[in-house]
């Protein structure tokens, strides 16, 4: 399997301060990296697995609190809201005590069948849900659909013969990057010896060129 699981998801803060208040010191995530020049700051924080990262920069807007976690809408628009896990009942529960004592409102605890959820929003109005799985599910695939859609129910693996094959893999030679807007950080954190090199990342780094501008979307994490 090339996906491995969640690396980050990343959003935008016009107040870093306030954020790392809520994600670190409410919330209990790890502040575990972060780059900052220029009127620009992208920081991580670190959850079981995987991160949630955040922009700030000076023209930078809190999100529009326009919709609930879940209702549907013809707006045009892709994200809906992000769930994280807990691992008990009372560990919900404690999280929604957490929540309310610190203002901040909370709807539920819902029983979705496989799962029992709250929800609330950061000070960025992005929509969270905090969920502990009640179900272990035991099946390869288990779907309860009116109307299942064919191409789901061919099974949970991956299915064959619908992609085209590779044909001019990259040769090793040519596995590089170009420099992103992260590349001082990395040359800090090594030097501070705040981080250490994996293996496959050569000796010179492995990237070409000048780091990209800010404007630029490669290399901004």
């Amino acid at each position: 399997m090339l996906i491995q699981g969640l690396n980050h998801l990343a959003f935008i803060t016009n107040d870093l301060p306030k954020t790392i208040r809520f994600y670190r010191d409410l919330l209990g995530m790890e502040l575990r990296a972060g780059i900052g020049h220029e009127g620009f700051r992208h920081y991580f924080f670190q959850m079981g697995t995987g991160q949630i990262a955040f922009f700030e920069y000076d023209i930078a807007r809190p999100m529009k609190r326009d919709k609930f976690h879940g209702t549907p809408t013809a707006e045009p628009r892709g994200f809906d809201h992000v769930a994280f896990t807990v691992a008990s009942k009372e560990d919900l529960f404690a999280l929604k005590d957490k929540l309310e004592a610190a203002g901040v409102e909370v709807h539920g605890a819902v029983d979705h069948g496989t799962m029992w959820s709250i929800y609330f929003f950061d000070p960025n109005n992005i929509p969270l849900e905090a969920s502990w799985d009640c179900l272990e599910i035991l099946a390869d695939q288990a779907i309860e659909d009116d109307t299942p859609v064919p191409v789901a129910v061919e099974g949970a693996e991956p299915q064959p013969g619908h992609w085209p094959a590779v044909t001019a893999p990259t040769p090793p030679a040519q596995m590089v990057a170009r420099g992103g807007n992260g590349l001082p950080m990395r040359e800090s954190f090594l030097k501070r010896g705040l981080a250490r090199a994996k293996p496959g990342l050569p000796r010179d780094g492995g990237s070409e060129g000048e780091p990209e501008e800010l404007t630029e979307q490669i290399g901004i994490g």
